[in-house]
């Protein structure tokens, strides 16, 4: 694909796994493979950002060599550490940046996408919503994978109701690029889905959502501490992120509220599965464990809320000293 004949369709796979371990590039294969097996694919590149110095990179830039990755030392805030998500939003920026197709798509290296999804997400554009966010679907039928499943995922799964909506997943969402061009400023450095998608509104443009623009999440050997471990980080990132913009004033409702996000996240997740009236025999049999899950997020959450920090003071100290080594090279 060349400068003078650009896809249509670029797609950027943001690696969620290495919130751990910062090497962990085990789901990006299959994704990559399934992306490169669609059928009645549009003109589409695919896009890799990822830091320096990845284990296991340069066989896939041999197997998968239409693949375009990009590596980055430069990172702010990639600690090479792992128990942090904070560069995850740095690459996202850094992918969208490098897009030459007039639209954007965003999806993890947990998702297969269907085989008919880049066709989907090409005609889905063809109204006038500067952002389209698909389905995402469970693959995996174990207990744990069904509660990470409903932790992140479960108001996107089917059936959605296609038509106008306030939220689309960052791990299923296409963007027309002249709708982000508008709103650079926000995303160049660091993507947030909330804050983009809020931008767009704020500038008259309509998000929508599509039922036929599917993904299936497909985690292999989940392990109960690892979940617990990634539910806690990001849910400090989130409330960390919350607090750019928060007053002391709301940081305090936060906090005083932070007990009972548990019970209400719950709440919430049953009437969703209720009224989805799909894998509710799934639901009732991981309820414990997305419950735990959920506990642990809220924890995160309350630490990001008191703190207003996204990771531990250790990690921070090595990310600090990580990035006056990049200065000195």
């Amino acid at each position: 694909m060349t400068d003078a004949n650009p896809p249509i369709l670029s797609v950027v796979v943001a690696i969620a796994s290495d919130t751990i371990s910062p090497t962990d590039t085990r789901h990006l294969a299959p994704c990559l493979a399934a992306l490169e097996a669609q059928t009645d694919s549009p003109p589409m590149e695919i896009i890799v950002p990822l830091p320096v110095g990845v284990v296991g990179i340069d066989s896939l830039r041999e197997r998968f060599r239409d693949v375009r990755f990009f590596e980055y030392a430069d990172l702010r805030k990639y600690s090479r550490q792992g128990r942090s998500r904070e560069h995850h939003g740095e690459l996202i920026a850094r992918g969208f940046a490098q897009a030459r197709g007039a639209l954007i798509a965003l999806i993890e290296d947990h998702d297969m996408p269907a085989p008919d999804w880049s066709a989907n997400a090409v005609r889905a554009h063809q109204s006038a919503w500067a952002g389209v966010g698909g389905a995402i679907e469970n693959s995996v039928d174990t207990p744990l994978n069904w509660a990470v499943y409903f932790s992140d995922f479960q108001l996107y799964q089917n059936p959605l109701q296609a038509g106008p909506s306030a939220r689309a997943s960052d791990a299923c969402v296409i963007y027309k690029k002249s709708a982000l061009e508008k709103i650079r400023a926000l995303w160049e450095k660091e993507f947030h889905e909330a804050s983009v998608n809020g931008a767009l509104a704020e500038c008259g443009e309509k998000l929508a959502l599509d039922p036929h623009v599917v993904v299936y999440q497909r985690r292999k050997d989940l392990q109960l501490g690892t979940a617990l471990e990634e539910r806690f980080i990001w849910g400090r990132s989130f409330g960390a992120w919350r607090c750019l913009r928060a007053g002391l004033a709301q940081r305090l409702v936060w906090i005083v509220f932070s007990p009972i996000l548990p019970f209400l996240l719950t709440v919430r997740r049953t009437r969703i599965a209720l009224e989805k009236r799909r894998n509710l025999g799934a639901f009732l049999r991981a309820l414990p464990l997305t419950f735990l899950l959920t506990v642990s997020w809220s924890c995160g959450e309350l630490i990001g809320y008191i703190t207003r920090r996204a990771v531990s003071s250790e990690i921070a100290r090595a990310q600090a000293l990580f990035a006056r080594r990049g200065d000195a090279e």
